[in-house]
């Protein structure tokens, strides 16, 4: 650490793995482990992007209750949630490649069982599991990008990053559809989990085959030395990771639980009091010589701080566009949801191409080629609304959403992973999986809440009398046009932060 309390950027690592870098993005073997890892992120998004799809075949295919169903989402987001930090740090300190292949492991075995699943029960203990598997994993794609990347290689490698995202979510709702067209209503969403374990066994192969070795490491301490199994056990703060992933878990479990029962928000002072308590242990932990779960100095990083803001603010609001278009072309319009996912393609595909380039453009144009990618999504926000909005006063065709939506998908193309890249430039290689962790705790967070509240509002206005689907979409998107323009805020504060 430096005297200012900032993590030392030349902080020396506590594991073997990360001891054995290579400098400056020299090791022959980065490409070939960054292929493992998009092929990894490509099946744990995919399968998200198929479930929305698959969500009334899994009801009727099980006759299972609407609790039921909504679990089969909200189940795993929560345990993706609660283990994200935790995981990371254990890649940091005993090795991510081996984290990472057991993450995916872990993934794809429960995939696997979901896709047998006899029940509504048993689907949704699966999913629980699928998301630990999915925590297990993200974290160390993050971190070892960090490791093995470094300068304009390092964006570009984020940017191939967000491209797989973007094709994972433009292929996904698309190949639900045509899965449970085929399959019907009970065997087809059978196959939206079962495509996943073939794309797992290859990861896994690949990953033995290309990672470099060792995939786990011994723990050392701060003399170099290795230490025994529970010198190496309190080394990943198991006191941190319990009181954060409680306190994760009082954030996340109000907003994804839709039963509407009041008792559940009591959690939200529950979750403020165990931050309080995790942030007092983590001081006292490092006080007394030991490694925290997450070193707190991270935060006095200015570009980490402002990064994970911005992070947490755009997946708030940008990540319930699509659930919006979805409600719009099915419950407002009466498409199928094969049509409905079509809409987004264009979009999601644009979303790719732009970020590749934004990820070859950051490392010389920095924080503007974030500001360009929110004005542009902003532009396709408020023109989408234009659009809806026609529908019902101009005769406008809802068939221009396409192209208002491909400024957003273009836009959101150019902010998530050139944030990333920025966000994580200045965070030494020893924390660059917590602290890759914490800032996609930040963006579980905000998609969370981003999804309950907008579509709180939208079915708020629909319980009106005089309401209709237009309106309340537009009532939905303008809810998400105010949080992106927040972050845009952050944004520019950043830049100007930036060039002080």
């Amino acid at each position: 650490m430096t005297k200012s309390g900032r993590p030392d950027k030349n902080a020396s690592t506590v594991s073997e793995a990360n001891a054995s870098e290579h400098p400056a993005g020299q090791d022959p073997a980065r490409w070939r482990v960054l292929i493992v890892l998009l092929v990894a992120i490509f099946m744990s998004l995919i399968s998200v992007s198929i479930v929305n799809v698959a969500l009334p075949s899994i009801q009727a295919g099980l006759d299972a209750s609407d609790s039921d169903v909504q679990w089969v989402l909200s189940g795993y987001a929560l345990t993706f949630g609660v283990v994200l930090v935790a995981a990371g740090r254990a890649g940091d300190l005993v090795g991510r490649g081996g984290i990472f292949l057991v993450g995916i492991a872990i993934y794809t075995l429960a995939s696997a069982s979901a896709g047998f699943a006899p029940n509504a029960e048993s689907l949704n203990l699966s999913r629980f599991i699928q998301g630990i598997g999915a925590g297990l994993l993200n974290p160390q794609g993050v971190g070892m990008i960090q490791q093995y990347f470094r300068g304009a290689e390092r964006g570009r490698a984020f940017g191939y990053f967000g491209s797989t995202v973007g094709v994972a979510v433009a292929i996904g709702p698309v190949l639900g559809g045509f899965l449970i067209r085929v399959g019907g209503a009970d065997l087809g969403w059978r196959l939206t989990m079962l495509v996943n374990f073939p794309i797992g066994l290859l990861a896994i192969v690949l990953g033995l085959m290309w990672f470099p070795r060792p995939l786990f490491s011994r723990v050392r301490d701060s003399a170099g030395e290795k230490v025994g199994a529970w010198q190496a056990f309190k080394s990943l703060d198991p006191v941190g990771a319990l009181l954060l992933g409680l306190a994760v878990l009082c954030v996340l479990f109000p907003f994804v639980e839709s039963s509407g029962s009041r008792w559940v928000w009591a959690l939200l002072p529950a979750g403020a009091v165990c931050v309080a308590i995790w942030v007092a242990w983590e001081r006292h932990h490092k006080s007394t010589g030991h490694e925290p779960m997450v070193d707190l100095g991270i935060f006095q990083t200015f570009t980490f701080r402002n990064g994970t803001i911005i992070a947490t603010l755009w997946f708030m609001g940008i990540t319930s566009i699509w659930v919006l278009v979805a409600l719009y072309f099915q419950n407002g319009l009466g498409y199928s949801a094969l049509v409905a996912g079509c809409v987004g393609l264009p979009s999601a595909l644009l979303n790719s191409v732009t970020a590749t380039l934004a990820g070859k453009s950051v490392s010389v144009y920095g924080r503007r080629v974030v500001i360009i990618g929110m004005l542009t999504t902003l532009f396709g926000l408020v023109t989408t609304i234009a659009v809806i909005w026609g529908t019902t006063h101009w005769s406008v065709s809802e068939w221009w959403l396409v192209l208002t939506l491909c400024f957003v998908g273009a836009g959101q193309g150019a902010v998530v992973s050139p944030n990333q890249t920025l966000t994580l430039a200045e965070v030494p290689a020893n924390y660059a999986g917590s602290s890759g962790a914490v800032m996609q705790t930040g963006q579980r967070i905000g998609t969370a809440v981003g999804l309950a509240v907008t579509t709180a509002i939208v079915f708020a206005t629909l319980g009106n009398t005089d309401a209709d689907w237009p309106g309340a979409i537009i009532m939905g998107f303008a809810m998400i046009t105010a949080v992106c323009l927040a972050a845009l805020g952050f944004g520019v504060a950043d830049r100007v932060g930036r060039r002080r």
